[in-house]
């Protein structure tokens, strides 16, 4: 008895978590909330881990080119999340909608509205994949490519721009899955789908198996593979006997469509704010010269595990969240919100230290030059102070999302990342690198405004989150 006791204590101290009223989640609640949370919340964050894992990969393969190759690809990056905004923004309606109406027992209402946007990113992704790969040239220009990287980023822009349409439709089926909390097949679909752009890599850009080598062109081939090997296996998900989703002719309806929209503009307007902010942001980075931008690109593929940690919590946020809405539970949604942040601390911590263990270890496996392999360890060691407060912000924000609280989440974006991010990298990349050369503010600036924008945005969501005005929020 005495062991249960500590157990419990420990338990609720460790994990409990208030409900709205100040009062406390009751153990058996808060179990429950705990299970249905790491059940979601797991396939997603393995499935993050992996993709940015395989995409590190990625980076080091391309690194065995040289700087110029790993900055042509990384200058690619913001470009290409530009051109997928409205898809994107499709697909975040249609997980708010079909949590909803899985909240509310509506299965036929949740594939009514996957069909729907199914046919709309089908659109979209059509129009985007046309501009990208008419406009490969002046885009990357426009994203700050200079003569050493003009060619190769074109190049690769423009194969990867014929995928569009495939990633679409992944993005848009798997969106519905994480609704409705069935995360292990997204996971699957998007792990097996890295791991063939990995193998294609090393076929491609080096030239094996009797293949000729084709450098960065075989590098974006190999990610045009795996998005139409995602494709495939997302649509396979849906065909098959059993499950939640079905395909069917799609049947326009006003409420639907409504809802769609009306969640999806504020995600357009929080899309578009963050990559206008992180293009402004790759730019001022590129501008500093291709050393500095290759160690900021080493750098992100590691950090990047900090949001990814952060959006398998927050995948499970938004899917139960929107289900508890749906419900007409409010209490439990904002208890659910509580239970994923504290999950998302737990893996911030280990994160941290992990980092901070192996920075040095960590930037070699990218490159070999000395100097570069110091630039890189550097931004880590300023990069982790800012990962608690990032996994805080993906994770409020996801469950916001959820809710179709989506102009709030712009709102933040355009106050934190379209603005208060650019200028701070713009005052420590250029006025303090001028004012003060040798203090490394070229190389680090980029993560001081990381650090400074994952605090700020927190502290803002977090404020939303206390004053409850989102749980009113109407949907289709």
């Amino acid at each position: 008895m005495r062991g249960d006791w500590i157990f419990v204590s420990w338990f609720q101290r460790l994990c409990g978590v208030k409900n709205p009223d100040g009062s406390s989640v009751e153990e058996e609640t808060l179990k429950a909330l705990y299970k249905r949370c790491i059940s979601i919340a797991w396939p997603s964050t393995v499935e993050g881990v992996l993709i940015s894992l395989v995409g590190s990969v990625d980076t080091m393969m391309v690194g065995t080119l040289g700087a110029a190759a790993i900055t042509a690809v990384g200058l690619t990056n913001q470009p290409r999340m530009i051109l997928m905004v409205l898809a994107q923004a499709i697909c975040t309606g249609t997980t708010s909608i079909c949590a909803r109406r899985k909240g509310a027992g509506n299965k036929e209402a949740a594939n009514s509205c996957l069909m729907q946007s199914l046919v709309i990113v089908t659109l979209l992704g059509l129009l985007m994949s046309l501009f990208g790969f008419f406009g490969s040239e002046w885009i990357m220009y426009l994203a700050g490519a200079n003569e050493d990287t003009l060619g190769m980023s074109a190049d690769y822009f423009r194969i990867i721009s014929m995928g569009i349409p495939f990633n679409c439709w992944t993005m848009c089926i798997c969106a519905a899955l994480r609704a409705v909390g069935d995360t292990k097949v997204t996971m699957r679909t998007n792990v097996t789908a890295n791991l063939v752009n990995v193998v294609m890599n090393a076929i491609l850009i080096n030239g094996l198996l009797g293949f000729p080598a084709m450098g960065v062109r075989g590098a974006a081939i190999a990610t045009f593979c795996g998005a139409v090997v995602s494709t495939l296996m997302a649509i396979a998900s849906v065909l098959k006997k059993n499950g939640y989703y079905h395909f069917a002719l799609p049947k326009f309806d006003k409420v639907t469509l409504e809802g769609l929209f009306r969640v999806g503009t504020g995600s357009i307007a929080e899309s578009v704010c963050m990559r206008i902010g992180f293009f402004v942001l790759a730019r001022m980075i590129a501008g500093t010269g291709t050393e500095a931008f290759a160690a900021y690109q080493i750098a992100s593929q590691v950090t990047t595990l900090s949001f990814v940690l952060g959006d398998g919590a927050a995948i499970a946020g938004t899917a139960l969240v929107g289900q508890s809405l749906g419900a007409g539970d409010k209490k439990q949604a904002m208890s659910c919100v509580a239970v994923v942040r504290r999950i998302g601390v737990f893996l911030s911590i280990g994160l941290m230290i992990l980092i901070f263990a192996l920075r040095k270890p960590l930037a070699m496996l990218f490159t070999d030059d000395p100097t570069l392999i110091f630039h890189v360890s550097l931004s880590f060691l300023v990069a982790i102070v800012g990962m608690m407060p990032q996994n805080g912000r993906v994770i409020y924000a996801g469950c916001l999302r959820g809710a179709g609280d989506v102009k709030y989440v712009a709102w933040v974006a355009l106050i934190s990342v379209a603005i208060l991010r650019p200028v701070i990298t713009w005052v420590f990349c250029y006025l303090l690198e001028a004012w003060f050369p040798g203090c490394y503010f070229a190389i680090l600036g980029p993560w001081y405004s990381f650090v400074l924008d994952a605090y700020a945005r927190e502290w803002m969501y977090k404020a939303r989150v206390k004053k409850g005005k989102w749980l009113d929020t109407k949907l289709a």
